[in-house]
């Protein structure tokens, strides 16, 4: 009896993990979405993809208390717009900003413009923010007109 108990509670675990939904894994979206949008991007150390549309021009070296005025525009992989700052210039401290910009614009300098394509893992992870869902891989554009 104890056997046929531990057989049927093994049963029903397996079934019930099995039929959960996986995630797609972040690393395969966002290299079939370059693939797919035929992108020029670079992958970072860190997990981050780039493409530097203008580089911009200057030597700035982006110390730790650097402020940021950008616009920018950031997407789902599905194209939906999550966020554009109202189409407005945004002064942001780029150290409290998410990871994945934090390694991303300091590969550019003023009047540079890039394209990051953020993991969750440098973006919000697995929570929820607004109307970004969990475990969202992030696309951005941003136009950087100041750094000090």
């Amino acid at each position: 009896m104890i056997k046929f108990r531990f057989l049927s509670i093994l049963l029903l675990f397996v079934v019930a993990v099995s039929s959960c939904k996986k995630d797609e894994d972040p690393e395969k979206q966002i290299t079939d979405f370059i693939q797919k949008n035929n992108i020029n991007a670079v992958r970072d150390a860190s997990g981050l993809y780039y493409q530097i549309i203008k580089p911009g021009t200057g030597s700035f070296t982006y110390p730790g208390n650097t402020k940021i005025t950008i616009k920018y525009e950031g997407r789902l992989l599905n194209g939906d717009v999550f966020d554009n700052g109202g189409g407005k210039e945004q002064t942001f401290n780029l150290a409290e900003l998410i990871q994945g910009w934090r390694i991303g614009i300091p590969k550019i300098q003023k009047g540079g413009e890039i394209r990051l394509i953020v993991p969750p893992g440098l973006g919000y992870g697995s929570s929820a923010v607004g109307s970004i869902p969990g475990n969202s891989v992030l696309d951005f554009n941003i136009q950087l007109s100041n750094a000090q």
